[in-house]
Formats: structure tokens, C-alpha cells, sequence
């Protein structure tokens, strides 16, 4: 009898509470994009506060560290979501940001008060669109009508996939490009609840939905360790939004980097 062939490594890792839990718990099924950052952890609290079963699915797309990985399987589990996957592209291949191209180097000491010229360096392009067109499928498949990402283009380092335009047309061209759109009745919603909000508001959302900020990680270039260095875009935006919301950020302490906790600029609106 023949070998089998070498098994292949599976592009989709996969974890699972309750694999039918969208069927079973009669809880509306949703998509959403996990990186383990500050703002899609912040979104699956409020995803699963809101009622929706959620379907969280990451990316191993190529960029400088795990650490983000990591810290999305950590707040997958503690928040609740039905399921995590992980799916596995390669960005690099294209290369074009300092986040996936280790010979570009990451911008740091940037003043998150005033704007770049231009599209920063550390955007990965196309990415957004890339994660959205996974999740769609993915939202199919399991029929799911709403989709959410944590794109914010209030406090945000300037990317273009990131702006309620984008987000616009994304979501009409799901609805002309799928078969729920098209043939169910089933309108797709890309949800994008953070979109408006400072970063200061953010987290007071967060906080009172009971988020542990400690579990995140937001740094571009982070040590070995998983350290953040406190002086990337990513790091300075959150640096400054914990001490816009009055708090210290527990999972940002960066020797030489004092946090300040004056009171929030930006209160969470209530409705």
C-alpha cells in the first residue's frame, strides 16, 4: 500500500467553545477581526455585551512579531467568543511596510498630536481590505450578516483603509459580490463602532465593559519579550489616550516613560 504524502501545515488554526454555539444559544452570529490590540479587544467585549456569538478570526500575515497573536488567543478566551481562527497569508512576500519588511525601519518619537505627511510608512497595504474580503467569507459561511473591525480614523496614525469612505464602499461591495447580497436577502453590515471615538474613549468604553487592557499589546516593535518600547506610533496614541481616560495603562510600562493620569479630555459618551 502507497505512503500517504507529507500532510501540509493548515493555513486555518482553529479554537472553539461551542462549535455550533450559533446555532444552539440563538444568539445572532457576527465576524470579528482580532488582533489581541487595544481596539479589537475592546470591540469583542462590546460584540459579545451587544449579543452577538462571536466568530473571532486573526491574521498571521507576515508582520515583525507574535506577540499580537498571542494576545488575541488570550482575549478570544477571556471575552467570550464562540470561536478563534487564525488565518495564515504572507504579506511580506510583497513587503512595502515597516511592518512586514524588517529592512524599513519602524518611525518612533513621532508627536501623535501632529499629523504625518502622507500615508505613514507603517501601513501594510491593502490590509484592511485583505482582512475584510477573509471575513466576508467567512461570514457566509457560517450566515453571519454583520462584520466587525475596530478601524478608528479619529486617533489613528493615517491609514487610508481606516475611514468611514472605505468602510462605506467595502460594505456596498459585499452586498453586489456575494451570494447572501445578492440572492438570500441577507444584507451583510460591516460594524464599525469605534470609528468616531478619541482612544481616550475607547478605553473608558472598554474599562466599563470590564476589559483587562493588560492582556493587549499595541507596539510596532516590541522586545523579544514582548516589551513595548513606548515610542512607535502605536505606543504614543495609547500613552496618550490611558492618560486622556485618567488611568494608567497596565500593560504598557516602559522604563523611562512616565504615564500620567490626568483627567479624560474625551468621557465615553452615554446614550
Amino acid at each position: 500500500m502507497a505512503g500517504r504524502p507529507p500532510s501540509r501545515q493548515r493555513p486555518v488554526e482553529t479554537s472553539s467553545r461551542n462549535p455550533i454555539s450559533h446555532v444552539s444559544n440563538h444568539r445572532p452570529p457576527a465576524v470579528l477581526l482580532l488582533s489581541g490590540g487595544l481596539d479589537s479587544t475592546t470591540l469583542l467585549a462590546h460584540a459579545v455585551h451587544e449579543g452577538f456569538d462571536v466568530h473571532a478570526l486573526s491574521f498571521e500575515y507576515g508582520q515583525r512579531h507574535s506577540h499580537e497573536l498571542a494576545a488575541a488567543r488570550r482575549v478570544a478566551e477571556r471575552y467570550g467568543a464562540a470561536e478563534h481562527r487564525v488565518s495564515r497569508i504572507d504579506l511580506g512576500l510583497f513587503g512595502g511596510s515597516a511592518l512586514t519588511d524588517h529592512n524599513l525601519a519602524v518611525p518612533m518619537d513621532r508627536d501623535p498630536a501632529q499629523p504625518s505627511a502622507g500615508v505613514p510608512v507603517t501601513y501594510v497595504p491593502a490590509r484592511n481590505t485583505i482582512f475584510l474580503a477573509h471575513a466576508l467569507a467567512y461570514a457566509e459561511v457560517i450566515d453571519a450578516s454583520d462584520i466587525f473591525i475596530g478601524v478608528n480614523s479619529v486617533d489613528y496614525s493615517g491609514y487610508p483603509d481606516c475611514r468611514p469612505q472605505f468602510i462605506d464602499a467595502f460594505q456596498a461591495m459585499a452586498n453586489l459580490a456575494t451570494r447572501a447580497g445578492t440572492e438570500e436577502g441577507r444584507p451583510l453590515r460591516i460594524r464599525t463602532p469605534l470609528i468616531s471615538l478619541s482612544k481616550a474613549q475607547i478605553i473608558l468604553m472598554g474599562l466599563a465593559l470590564g476589559v483587562d487592557y493588560a492582556l493587549t499589546t499595541s507596539c510596532y516593535a516590541p522586545s523579544p519579550t514582548g516589551a513595548a518600547c513606548g515610542r512607535c506610533d502605536a505606543c504614543t496614541l495609547r500613552l496618550r489616550g490611558f492618560a486622556e481616560a485618567g488611568v494608567v495603562d497596565p500593560a504598557l510600562q516602559v522604563e523611562g516613560v512616565e504615564q500620567s493620569t490626568t483627567t479624560a479630555a474625551h468621557p465615553f459618551p452615554r446614550d
